[in-house]
């Protein structure tokens, strides 16, 4: 009996060899072939282009659009970081430093120029140390409402920073030349501050005034009520030098923090939390 030959493939290996020779031809020809039509494209596209002076130009005029644009942008970028680090000094320059701290906070948050939030955060503060009404309450129901756009409009007519209806309250806009000054920022912020200050007076709460603000008719208001109410936590927070990030929680804003005061000063007109002031 003769010995087997043990080099010799085996019916199996010999039929799995011819399939990955099989399979590597075609891998090999698609591969080919597809290079070779993107060479060819290539090719066509570059005849098309120095045959037709009319492509050619509006393809580099495309392309020179596009790098002026990109060279734009990084520009900006570039005008945007640097007036980013000039505002926190500018504000401290001209404000003082817990209406800075909520200035340009607000600033960094709603994407404002720091000098006109900053006119607006002093105005606020001089209004509720005169009225008895906490800065930081004005300044949030502006951020809810606003979100300090004094061009903002919404579908039933409320208009400017506050978005007072203005057809309501046309006669408190009398002593500043009309309903026509409703856009504003000043003038719309007093008016709004006359509103809100009547409806926590008529509701006896700080809530309720809320509610009356906001014209809850669907629904009991509690939704806006708590946002305001969040807002004015996380501000109260920056005025007492608390390093919040933009987009804290309210409960961020809630917990201790070491070094931070406690309370704003007197003279800002700021009361103590959850209780009604009046004129």
């Amino acid at each position: 009996m003769t010995a087997q030959n043990p080099t010799r493939p085996t019916p199996t290996q010999g039929f799995l060899r011819q399939s990955a020779d099989r399979l590597f031809r075609a891998v090999y020809a698609i591969t080919h072939s597809g290079m070779a039509l993107l060479g060819l494209g290539l090719a066509l596209a570059t005849l098309i282009l120095l045959t037709s002076p009319e492509l050619r130009n509006d393809a580099e005029q495309k392309l020179l659009g596009w790098l002026q644009q990109r060279q734009s942008s990084d520009a900006t970028a570039e005008v945007d970081s640097d007036a980013k680090d000039r505002a926190e000094p500018t504000l401290k320059a001209t404000l003082p430093k817990e209406q800075a701290q909520v200035a340009h906070w607000i600033s960094r948050k709603y994407r404002v120029a720091p000098e006109p939030v900053g006119a607006l955060v002093a105005e606020a503060f001089a209004i509720g140390r005169r009225i008895k009404l906490d800065p930081t309450l004005i300044l949030a129901v502006m951020a809810i409402e606003s979100r300090f756009n004094p061009f903002a409009q919404s579908p039933v007519g409320a208009q400017g920073l506050m978005q007072v209806l203005t057809r309501v309250h046309s006669d408190k806009y009398e002593d500043f030349g009309g309903k026509q000054a409703a856009f504003d920022p000043l003038v719309n912020l007093r008016v709004g501050v006359q509103v809100l200050q009547d409806c926590i007076r008529d509701a006896g709460t700080i809530e309720g005034g809320l509610r009356r603000y906001v014209g809850a008719v669907d629904t009991d208001g509690s939704d806006y009520v708590a946002k305001v109410m969040a807002e004015q936590e996380r501000l109260r927070s920056v005025a007492r030098g608390v390093k919040l990030p933009i987009n804290a929680t309210a409960a961020a804003a809630l917990a201790p923090q070491p070094g931070a005061r406690r309370e704003l000063k007197a003279d800002a007109g700021t009361p103590e939390a959850g209780k009604l002031q009046r004129s």
